[in-house]
């Protein structure tokens, strides 16, 4: 698929606004997390998603492929939909939603910068 630098580059600026985990942090998470099920997304999806971020996040923005944009896009798309329409106390006290946010790379304890 075609892409255009712009679109790269607001993609790159929007995974980096919601990714807010470093990738050493991401990998002791998904070295260690707790296996809650979780309608959306799947375990093993997640896990996936999660090692897609890692590498992803060890990337220059021109070194990026194609699967890379699209589990950006998925990673996106995650943190919005867990996200969207709830409060932070909601999603704070909501251990399988926060579970969900950081097996993809978004820690709602961390304050946005």
């Amino acid at each position: 698929m075609a892409r255009s630098p712009l679109e790269t580059e607001e993609l790159w600026q929007r995974f980096h606004d919601v990714v807010n985990m470093t990738s050493r942090e991401l990998v002791d998470w998904l070295g260690v997390q707790a296996d809650l099920d979780a309608p959306r997304p799947g375990p093993v999806e997640r896990a996936q998603l999660g090692d897609a971020v890692v590498g992803i996040l060890g990337k220059r923005r021109t070194d990026l492929t194609d699967d890379d944009l699209d589990a950006m896009r998925k990673v996106i798309e995650v943190v919005e939909t867990e996200t969207d329409g709830v409060t932070k106390e909601q999603i704070l006290s909501d251990e399988r939603r926060r579970h969900r946010l950081m097996t993809v790379g978004h820690d709602p304890f961390r304050e946005a910068e």
